[in-house]
């Protein structure tokens, strides 16, 4: 039966060490079950931080789409303005045409007019000259007394009132051509101005569209961008939560198997003080046994120390069974051994404009192991689009609990909620993500993982 108890007491120690890997019974206490308790308490306040963070910006974009909708809209809108703009460009450009051909016309029938107008002036200069010769004295009287007979002077009035009227006509024509002449010129090029001006106004306000159109075209430009931003700082602040959920399980487990450990280490103590009081009753009766049987008392002495000595005795708790060495690298003795065998490529602090919140350990060769470097438990096994194939363990160590990041892998083999030990494999050494070659990027954090990389510590001063 004891044998059976010290068994179970070894195995819950070797599963608790998996969590708090240099705790041993007498470190148990209710101190650390109140720390614990307290961590995950955090853990699931700062899970539902960024629930409501994720949230907000699932409402941010929600808002930014409704924006590029509008905007979207608004462009639609004023595309069909610049289709109506030309549209009515067309039409003005074959009025200007049409008005065009209809000033070359007149310009052949100006000449037509400038032409009549020649002639008529000729004749008045021919009319003027003739008067100038006579002195302006001719006298339409003079023509009409100079009649022959009657007959002769009835015609003469005729004539006189037919030049008359001729002369009257001829200037009445003349004056009335010259006006037409102006009239038209006026038309027409009122006419054309007044195109060429709408024609003007209209290339005007298709710029000014098509300027609208660009502004909008490039606050649409923005927006997207802005919601891409919002998207990923959404899709960041999901996997802190993943990850913070994951760590408070993690946590729940540990507090677990501490309670479950606290209570073997009660219900052991209470099993040794039986046994105690066991051994004390038979070294009694045995000593009584003695007193009454003085003759027996080397065999009774024999017979109690014997009994006294078995019913004492207790079997020591078989040593843990070392873990099978993994093939590389080689475990430490420390809190943390090497993830990975290889050279550091790269070290923690700032690269390419940002910061490298870890190392990089590379090694040439297929099925590079990658092991885990202290106990603990598994809080993420997924496939990052920036990471890559990534293992997240959680580990408890002295009451300080830390998060490593093991990133790249080519190969997981383990998933979440596993529970680790140190040095055991948990991948293969990849060029997965955002990787440039085949090598581990492994993240120590003194504390829970985040996204701005605020615990993270240079994994060289733990290992």
């Amino acid at each position: 039966m004891k044998k059976h108890i010290l068994s179970l007491a070894v195995v819950s120690t070797l599963s608790l060490g998996s969590l708090l890997s240099p705790y041993t019974l007498n470190h148990a206490s209710a101190d650390n079950l109140s720390e614990m308790e307290q961590k995950k308490a955090n853990l699931l306040q700062e899970q539902a931080k960024k629930n409501a963070e994720v949230q907000e910006k699932e409402s941010k974009i929600g808002e930014l789409q409704n924006q590029q909708a509008s905007v979207e809209s608004q462009i639609k809108t004023l595309d069909l303005k610049v289709e109506d703009t030309t549209k009515k460009l067309d039409e003005k450009n074959a009025q200007i045409k049409e008005t065009e051909e209809q000033i070359k016309k007149l310009r052949e029938e100006i000449k037509i007019l400038e032409e009549r107008i020649e002639k008529r002036n000729e004749l008045l200069k021919e009319r003027a000259r003739s008067y100038q010769e006579s002195g302006g004295n001719v006298s339409y009287l003079d023509v009409l007394m100079g009649a022959q007979s009657f007959s002769d002077f009835v015609d003469r009035v005729g004539a006189v009132a037919t030049l008359a009227q001729a002369d009257k006509e001829l200037l009445e024509e003349h004056q009335r051509d010259k006006d037409e002449l102006e009239k038209k010129k006026n038309e027409v090029e009122t006419k054309l101005a007044d195109l060429q001006e709408m024609k003007k106004e209209l290339e005007t306000l298709k710029a000014n569209l098509k300027a609208q159109i660009a502004e909008k075209n490039k606050l649409m430009e923005s927006l997207k961008k802005e919601e891409k931003h919002q998207h990923a700082e959404m899709i960041s602040k999901q996997e802190e939560a993943a990850v913070l959920s994951a760590q408070a399980s993690a946590m729940e487990k540990a507090i677990q198997l501490e309670k479950n450990r606290i209570a073997e280490v009660a219900r052991q103590a209470e099993l040794a003080r039986q046994a105690e009081l066991e051994r004390q009753r038979a070294a009694e009766a045995a000593a009584a046994a003695a007193a009454a049987a003085q003759s027996k008392k080397s065999s009774g002495s024999s017979s109690s120390s014997s009994s006294s000595s078995a019913s004492s005795a207790a079997p020591a708790p078989a040593p843990a069974p070392a873990p099978a060495p993994a093939p590389a690298p080689k475990v430490s003795s420390g809190a943390f051994t090497w993830p990975a065998s290889g050279s550091v490529t790269s070290g923690m602090g700032q690269r390419w404009g940002s910061f490298h919140a870890g190392i990089d350990i590379a090694r040439r060769g297929g099925n590079v192991p990658i092991v885990a470097a202290a106990d603990g438990v598994v809080i993420r096994s997924y496939f990052s689009s920036s990471y890559g194939n990534a293992i997240f363990v959680s580990h408890s160590i002295n009451g300080q609990v830390y998060t490593t990041v093991y990133a790249h892998l080519s190969a997981r083999m383990v998933g979440n909620g596993a529970v680790v030990k140190k040095g055991q494999r948990i991948g293969t050494m990849g060029n997965t993500g955002q990787s440039y070659g085949q090598h581990l990027h492994f993240e120590v954090h003194k504390g829970p993982w985040n996204a701005s990389k605020s615990n993270a510590i240079n994994p060289l001063s733990v290992l």
